[in-house]
């Protein structure tokens, strides 16, 4: 199959998300190359109290990704999931629910960093906090950051942007295993099918421990993806579930 009856047999709106997310991040690629301008600072979601924020960042962050395995990963789970939802709902209502959970995935990975943030500044001079908002910002776009491990980690919490399409893929996630509970599923990391309803409740967990967990290094924003799953259930929960089929998806 070549690339154009690969996107022929493709429903409207995965085939324009697709393209839209492929083509944000080639641009962004091109954009640092010529003008060493790094897009995905200038798209994607900072925290609100950040110099760097800007209200638009809410809705584009969805759409830039952190590099191509970030961007692969992404598009083959809205390909795989994505175009069976979106032939079960139409493309007015999956686009509904893939920007709902988009959003809902930001609002709380916000929500959790925001107290993160109170947090960390409870245990801050005033000074110190004063100095991370005055010279953070800076520091962090030169590639810097302060010595003392507490403003390092504030500065991080604000001053580095979230990116990427996870929160509303997890939110396909949930939903294909709502839809679909019996499905079984073929993935590349498990040696044997499993039914979607395990893979997604497996999934959602590993998330939750590893949000809590908050390793040193860990730059993937766990409860973003739960935010995507938590909407994502609210919104199924209000619409009504869909029919379920026996069916097994490669």
């Amino acid at each position: 199959m070549n690339i154009k009856d690969f996107f022929a047999n493709l429903p409207t709106m995965v085939k324009y998300l697709l393209i839209t997310n492929v083509a944000v991040l080639a641009f962004g690629f091109l954009l640092e190359t010529v003008t060493q301008i790094d897009l995905s600072r200038e798209i994607g979601l900072y925290y609100f109290k950040s110099e760097a924020f800007r209200p638009y960042q809410i809705f584009t962050h969805m759409f830039m990704h952190g590099g191509f395995m970030h961007l692969l990963f992404n598009m083959y789970a809205l390909w795989m999931f994505g175009q069976v939802i979106e032939r079960v709902w139409g493309a007015k209502r999956f686009l509904i629910y893939y920007m709902v959970t988009g959003l809902g995935a930001a609002a709380l990975h916000t929500l959790v960093n925001h107290f993160e943030i109170q947090n960390l500044m409870s245990e801050l001079s005033q000074e110190e906090i004063g100095l991370v908002m005055k010279d953070g910002l800076n520091a962090i776009t030169q590639g810097k950051n302060f010595i003392d491990p507490q403003l390092a980690k504030l500065n991080l919490a604000l001053n580095i942007p979230v990116v990427g399409a996870s929160g509303a893929v997890f939110g396909l996630l949930l939903a294909f295993g709502m839809l679909f509970p019996n499905a079984e599923l073929m993935m590349f990391f498990v040696p044997f099918p499993i039914k979607a309803k395990y893979f997604v409740i497996g999934y959602g967990l590993i998330e939750l421990f590893s949000g809590i967990a908050d390793r040193p290094g860990d730059n993937i924003a766990h409860y973003a993806h739960l935010g995507g799953m938590i909407f994502g259930f609210i919104l199924i929960k209000l619409w009504g579930k869909g029919t379920n089929q026996n069916v097994r998806f490669m």
